[in-house]
């Protein structure tokens, strides 16, 4: 089947629409012509179920290739990422950032798209206020948004992205008459009081019981537990915005985690360090079964870039232990957006 090459389209006669429109959904029709996409040319001419013609002279797959990389930013991973959606028995049709990706035994004109593919290489970086606005676009379609990294070897991963709500089924602590004295001990306080330690440990799980009487919190524990009136500590004028400066102070980019822990709290979860995973936090849905937390949850400014190979990392670490990747950041509130690995 002869198409003739016309800058960044490939056409063909109206002989093809019922052999690759309306049989494989291939292309668009326009004015009774079909059109495909560059990608979808190299991919028909690679299978041989077409000859693309430009100025009259035949091309090979090398000649076009080197022709449409030439003309379209990334060919080679759109080629690469449609070469193996079509041949996993998707379809898939062309969109500014990727592909519309039709659900398995879908196809245009029965299913809708139930998703959105955004590609990229994995040397790229990924600007989170980019990934936010492609996640609005793909929620406000109603659709699932898919990023298909590609690596140098032309190997796909495949994430799942999406804003979730975080709550949990804890209580807050109530309110005390008296706040327990704490002493602050450059980067953790140690409450003193027996039996205040012993409630919010053994009630809500909060610091690390440094013997049978006495609990130390972390900075952002120590903070929350301020800012709710729960410890008074010594030496110092027990003003939560001190209080913070002076965190702050020992740990730069402390004041966004203290904003994610607080919110995390407020919202019933039970929050403890992910150091161990290489995160900010762990966090529990529920208080009784604490040996399983659900989400490892890693704070980033709202101008932060993702490098993929350390997103890459993060999300496989969350995954071997079976925890669910959560990224938190400050833009009208807090946001969470979950990444997670998916098997296409």
């Amino acid at each position: 089947m002869e198409c003739e090459l016309r800058q960044n389209i490939v056409t063909a006669g109206s002989d093809a629409i019922s052999e690759l429109y309306d049989r494989s959904f291939y292309g668009r029709i326009n004015d009774e012509k079909l059109e495909l996409s560059l990608i979808e040319g190299a991919y028909l001419l690679y299978r041989k179920k077409i000859e693309i013609f430009s100025e009259g002279k035949a091309l090979d797959f090398k000649t076009f290739f080197e022709i449409a990389s030439g003309r379209i930013a990334d060919f080679e991973l759109g080629y690469v990422v449609f070469k193996d959606l079509r041949e996993r028995g998707y379809y898939t049709k062309m969109s500014p950032t990727g592909f519309r990706l039709y659900p398995r035994g879908g196809y245009p004109g029965k299913t809708p798209a139930h998703a959105f593919v955004y590609l990229i290489s994995e040397r790229a970086h990924l600007p989170l206020q980019h990934l936010a606005l492609e996640l609005k676009k793909a929620e406000n379609a109603r659709k699932r948004l898919i990023l298909a990294i590609v690596d140098e070897e032309s190997d796909i991963t495949f994430y799942e992205l999406k804003k979730i709500v975080m709550s949990g089924e804890n209580v807050k602590p109530e309110e005390i008459e008296t706040p327990a004295t704490a002493g602050l001990f450059n980067d953790r306080t140690i409450i003193w009081e027996p039996e205040v330690s012993d409630f919010l440990h053994q009630n809500y799980f909060f610091g690390r019981k440094l013997d049978e009487s006495r609990l130390q919190l972390s900075l952002v524990e120590s903070g929350y537990l301020l800012s709710k009136q729960w410890i008074r500590i010594e030496h110092t004028d027990n003003e939560i915005d001190a209080f913070n400066k002076y965190a702050e102070g020992i740990e730069p980019g402390y004041m966004l985690k203290y904003l994610v822990y607080s919110d995390l709290r407020d919202k019933g979860l039970i929050v403890k360090t992910g150091f161990k995973f290489g995160t900010h936090f762990r966090v529990y849905k529920k208080f009784g079964i604490i040996a399983h937390s659900e989400y490892l949850v890693h704070t980033i400014p709202s101008d932060h870039v993702f490098s993929l190979p350390e997103l890459s990392r993060a999300v496989r670490i969350a995954n071997s232990v079976h925890k669910r990747m959560v990224f938190s950041y400050s833009d009208d509130g807090i946001e969470y957006i979950e990444i997670g690995w998916i098997r296409l």
